[in-house]
């Protein structure tokens, strides 16, 4: 069978012998009446468990919406304008809307990307402002101790409005609702205060009311209210194919369900190799991103398996401090080590990584150099075919393969269920 990834902007594809096919996780089929701005304009129309926007917000007040920045999917020059549409319904003056890229710990845009992500006429129109550490105010600490330091422009608007696409998180259960506040657009500090939960119980893909995370996250629109969302779920295509809009609260968990029906897969067993992609650009952008592919593989291999992990990763590790505890850590072991006794944000992707490397080899197929693979304790490779004659090689010419196109968003879970 041949089978087609996404691999940076472009697709590699890769033949596969029938029985060694365990299965490809796809999405499951859904029928959905409206796809793309149809979609989001009856979402828009129909909110969950709140008024419409335009019943929401009135002239004069100063309004920001926390949009994604260029690391996500998240297709905001489509929904945009329908939600802009609303805004000035409700006779809201263009001067008065700001645009916020919530960059949460990534690096700042330039120009031509903020202009990539609203589009041309929204770019000329509005202020689009990346999201700055440096100029936030304390509103207050969570039950949990999280110091809530939040974008100024954010924490003195009238409204707040955040964007956003649903899909997994490994230890916040899934992104989308109040994660445009934490960490969109918050201080390191407090994604570090946050994110230090990911070793609870309860913190893991797919969970939502005994997440820790998730609590602490939501914990904030208490503090400083989230007046409208607005968050889409993407096919493998990227394509808009569920909105929710609303209560920041209700529609998310509407979104979630959805998100479950689609890609929640169940697996008849775990296999010996798993060969994912996080879905191409730009879900492979960097290692820091296409971990969290990584992560959703682990669940679908066996112990003693192997990953093929295929991702451009053309931006490097792309963030610093997991790049220090990348290359500084004298074993994947130690990472892990390291983050049960200091917890630090960047490092708590590479512990995660060395948690997947304790249960499995990871075959990286990258743009990345050969040495510098090796020394972050991946295993490189030139194609998808090189590496998997070696896992034959390795586990023997009968092995089970499962092919996850979609690693970035779909999630397995071993049950006795028809492959898709």
């Amino acid at each position: 069978m041949e089978l087609s990834l996404g691999f940076g902007k472009q697709n590699v594809k890769i033949d596969i012998e029938e029985s060694n096919l365990l299965g490809v996780l796809r999405p499951n089929p859904i029928q959905a009446e409206k796809t793309g701005v149809e979609e989001v304009r009856r979402a828009l129309r129909e909110p969950i468990a709140s008024p419409r926007l335009r019943d929401i917000v009135g002239k004069g007040e100063k309004i920001v919406i926390i949009t994604s920045d260029v690391t996500r999917p998240m297709p905001s020059k489509e929904v945009l304008p329908l939600l802009l549409e609303e805004l000035l319904e409700a006779n809201v003056r263009e001067e008065d809307i700001k645009i916020v890229f919530a960059l949460g710990n990534h690096r700042k845009q330039s120009e031509e990307e903020k202009r990539y992500l609203v589009g041309e006429e929204i770019y000329e129109k509005f202020d689009c402002i990346d999201s700055a550490v440096e100029d936030c105010v304390n509103i207050g600490t969570t039950s949990s101790g999280t110091p809530v330091e939040v974008f100024r422009l954010v924490a003195e608007a009238d409204r707040r409005i955040c964007l956003g696409n649903i899909e997994y998180h490994y230890f916040a259960g899934y992104s989308g609702g109040a994660k445009a506040i934490v960490p969109g657009v918050c201080t390191r500090e407090v994604i570090q205060a946050n994110h230090s939960m990911m070793v609870k119980d309860g913190a893991k893909a797919g969970e939502l009311d005994n997440n820790p995370v998730r609590k602490d996250i939501e914990e904030v629109a208490e503090m400083m209210s989230i007046d409208f969302i607005l968050n889409v779920v993407l096919d493998e295509k990227k394509n808009i194919i569920k909105a929710v809009a609303g209560h920041h609260l209700e529609a998310h968990r509407a979104g979630c369900g959805f998100l479950d029906r689609l890609y929640k897969i169940g697996i008849p067993e775990p296999a010996d190799v798993v060969i994912v992609s996080p879905g191409g650009y730009p879900k492979d952008i960097n290692l820091y991103q296409a971990q969290k592919a990584l992560d959703n593989a682990k669940h679908a291999v066996k112990d003693g398996g192997i990953i093929i992990l295929t991702a451009s990763c053309k931006e490097g590790l792309g963030e610093r401090i997991f790049e220090r505890w990348m290359t500084e850590s004298k074993s994947s072991g130690e990472m892990i080590d390291k983050i049960q006794k200091h917890f630090e944000l960047g490092g708590h992707k590479a512990a995660a990584i060395g948690m997947v490397l304790q249960r499995a080899r990871v075959f990286l197929v990258s743009d990345l150099d050969d040495d510098f693979v090796r020394d972050i304790f991946l295993e490189p490779y030139a194609n998808i075919d090189h590496a998997l004659k070696s896992a034959f090689a390795l586990l023997g010419k009968n092995i089970k393969i499962l092919v996850m196109p979609y690693g970035g968003s779909t999630l397995p879970m071993v049950q006795k269920a028809e492959m898709i």
